[in-house]
């Protein structure tokens, strides 16, 4: 039987990245708030945010080419990578905050510096290659960013890939020096130890199974994982960060601005070293282009990673389909997810998205053999001995209304907040977890708004370029880099 309910001030749903940016952010704007954190699972930080469940690119479009698309005149929009860049910087900023104040750790223990690299193959490659860093390297964001299609130079920036490749192959690589990677598994558990010293209750193996309205927030209806007991808990406000569980969560709720919104989960394998020998002769990530009709989530890509100290090389995503939610979760939950309100969306996803239902089939049917023989155009000599299949995360992507087309596939990610501020989820994927900050600050700024004005001080003290365009301001760009990697040690 349901106990007595408690009331509390604050419920994070989900123990990723997002909930403990947020609960962080909270713990120190409003120090008497009583947090709760519920997580489905039986540790933090194992899904989405798990180092091994994402690739860890601090994602701040250095790299990442379907952030900078040419149109056929041959400019490249840069609004897409300018604003992702500028969030990186937000974040930046606030973890730089946090270790200053004692809160976070040794930097290293969560972000490392290991430089961004773009890579075009052919001619057609090279010269958007070069257009791109052209363009870019005006952009004082960008002003770091070096190119070369000169073989020696390639090989010696990248060695692994570059070494030993016959004569008269044609690549351009832009690199820039300042890129990073993240573990946000390690950031996501620091910043809850931090939360729960100053006073947060934080549950593992709870699901938050129901949402209802109530007089002053919401009813949360929890279930203990190990008793098998429910209770519910009476919250001012309710923050639904569980990554591929938010959306049933959001049906649950019932808000109005939650309607129309499915998910479609992708599944993604990638293929890791530790071998020192190899893992040693690259110290970069290096993102190439899609292939023609392919989707952006098919980018390749070779990784440093840097977890729990020790350097790994990755190198995917070999994506796939699978109707889980979360890679814990179940068959069932695409078709359950099913309303008469996002039907309409996802039959119109379905309609216009045929190529990526063809990617994703001829992915899945792909043999170990294929798989590797795909690394060739990365790393011409590879030994199968030194790799192994290690199987990612889900990613659900965002399915929503759209007055053209009737429905449309998002990659990005999606915050849906209703229309009192008492309840907000986030939805989507990639660059979530590298611009949670900017995510959060947006949250805060939409659903507290009695009590933003008299944050605000506080929060430009976490974030000092919030509301200034870095990209406008030379000088503050370079004041806060500079601050940011000595806080950080990247440099």
């Amino acid at each position: 039987m349901p106990s007595t309910q408690e009331k509390v001030d604050v419920v994070l749903i989900g123990g990723g990245i997002m909930s403990s940016t947020l609960g962080a952010m909270l713990t120190e704007l409003q120090p008497e708030w009583d947090i709760r954190v519920y997580e489905k699972l039986d540790y933090v930080a194992e899904e989405s945010s798990d180092p091994w469940n994402n690739a860890g690119t601090g994602h701040a479009a250095l790299c990442e080419l379907n952030y900078t698309p040419e149109d056929e005149n041959g400019h490249v929009d840069l609004a897409k990578a300018s604003q992702i860049n500028e969030q990186f910087h937000h974040s930046r900023q606030y973890w730089s905050h946090l270790v200053d104040n004692g809160v976070l750790a040794e930097p290293k223990s969560f972000i490392n510096q290991v430089p961004h690299i773009s890579y075009g193959r052919g001619e057609k490659g090279r010269d958007y290659i070069k257009n791109r860093y052209e363009q870019m390297v005006r952009n004082p964001l960008f002003s770091e960013m070096e190119y070369t299609d000169d073989p020696a130079t390639q090989a010696e920036w990248l060695p692994l890939m570059f070494e030993g490749r016959g004569p008269g192959q044609v690549n351009g690589i832009s690199r820039t020096k300042i890129g990073t990677d993240v573990d946000f598994g390690s950031l996501s558990h620091q910043l809850l130890n931090y939360v729960g010293d100053k006073g947060a209750t934080i549950r593992t193996s709870h699901q938050v199974t129901d949402l209802e309205r109530s007089s002053d927030g919401w009813v949360v209806t929890v279930k203990d994982l190990l008793s098998h007991e429910t209770h519910k808990v009476n919250a001012k406000f309710v923050f639904n960060g569980a990554g591929g569980g938010a959306l049933p969560l959001l049906q649950k709720s019932g808000i109005p601005e939650g309607r129309g919104y499915g998910g479609f989960p992708v599944s993604g394998i990638f293929l890791r070293t530790s071998n020192p020998d190899v893992v040693a002769r690259h110290q970069a990530k290096v993102y190439g282009q899609a292939s023609f009709g392919a989707p952006a989530m098919s980018v390749p890509h070779l990784d440093t990673r840097v977890v729990d100290g020790k350097d790994y090389l990755l190198f995917g995503p070999y994506a796939g389909f699978s109707p889980k939610f979360l890679k814990g979760g179940r068959f069932t939950d695409l078709p359950f997810s099913v309303r008469g309100n996002n039907l309409p969306t996802m039959l119109n996803v379905a309609k216009d998205n045929t190529d990526l239902v063809t990617y994703l089939v001829s992915e899945l049917a792909s043999s170990k053999k294929a798989r590797f023989e795909s690394m060739h155009e990365f790393i011409p000599n590879i030994d199968p001995s030194d790799w192994e299949f290690i199987q990612a995360g889900q990613r659900v992507q965002v399915m929503k209304k759209d007055p053209k087309n009737g429905g449309v596939l998002s990659f990005g990610t999606e915050l849906i907040s209703s229309a009192d501020g008492s309840i907000a989820t986030l939805l989507g994927a990639s660059p979530g977890a590298s611009t949670a900050v900017s995510i959060m600050l947006n949250l805060l700024k939409t659903c507290f708004p009695r009590q933003y004005s008299s944050w605000e001080p506080a929060i430009k003290d976490m974030v000092p370029s919030l509301g200034r365009s870095l990209a406008d301001d030379e000088t503050l760009l370079k004041e806060l880099s500079e601050y940011t990697a000595r806080t950080l040690k990247l440099i």
